[in-house]
């Protein structure tokens, strides 16, 4: 009967660690149950910038990111400059003060990028996917925003993400 019961245990034990792991794919287990799990990552990436998780809710379905926070000017300007690959469930958070238009381009960035603009409620204004690397052409916001997140290029097309869509973390 003992046996039994640690068996028992160590079965609960490796299916509640199965739960925690996020999949490559974005979409962890806060997500796919429906409650997003921002604010919840920590530390510091290896450009020294705070990281946190943040949920990306389309059509019903909730998608996990880890974004390291551009807070400064120094580190809005630098963005995502000189980076060779941003992992599917990664990416960058710029975050305002107050709602503005704004404008990013894409000199010294290496790879593609998904540019989304966020109002102030969290929604997403629009979306500038697969933005050309080392391009100085002004990729803008049609409206004013409140934060941009840059994704790897081509990934709010793989997710179904929109306009419209949710955007959430803890401010």
């Amino acid at each position: 009967m003992r046996a039994s019961l640690a068996g028992l245990c160590a079965a609960i034990c490796a299916l509640s660690l199965a739960a925690c792991t996020l999949p490559a794919n974005g979409e962890g287990a806060a997500a796919a149950s429906g409650n997003c799990a921002a604010g919840e990552a920590g530390g510091t990436s290896e450009a020294g910038l705070e990281q946190i998780a943040l949920c990306i809710e389309s059509d019903g379905e909730m998608h996990l990111f880890t974004a390291e926070v551009a807070k400064t000017i120094q580190q809005q300007a630098r963005g995502l400059m000189f980076r060779t690959q941003l992992a599917d469930d990664a990416g960058m958070l710029f975050p305002y003060d107050k709602p503005q238009t704004l404008s990013f381009w894409m000199k010294n960035t290496v790879i593609p990028l998904d540019i989304i603009f966020i109002r102030d409620d969290g929604s997403i204004e629009s979306i500038a996917a697969n933005t050309v690397p080392y391009s100085l052409e002004p990729v803008a916001a049609g409206a004013p925003v409140t934060a941009v997140l840059e994704l790897r290029g081509g990934r709010t097309v793989e997710l179904g993400i929109k306009a419209g869509d949710r955007v959430v973390w803890k401010k």
